[in-house]
């Protein structure tokens, strides 16, 4: 997997604990990694980066391998 197919968000659990939400693509498919056994919970700032990165998996997984 190649470093520009994968992001990492910030987010805190419900007890306030630093931890990332990961963005991936395999194959043809957008992968969400939460913290585990945890809710993320994202500040405004941190919901426009996980959809900027959900955006940007979701173009990722569209474009033909060889045509970027």
């Amino acid at each position: 997997m190649a470093a520009k197919d994968e992001w990492s968000i910030s987010c805190r659990d419900l007890a306030g604990r630093r931890r990332d939400l990961t963005v991936f693509v395999s194959s043809d498919r957008v992968v969400i990694v939460a913290p585990p056994g945890e809710a993320a919970v994202l500040a405004p700032l941190d919901v426009g980066r996980l959809r900027a990165a959900l955006r940007d998996a979701v173009v990722s997984v569209a474009t033909p391998v060889g045509e970027e």
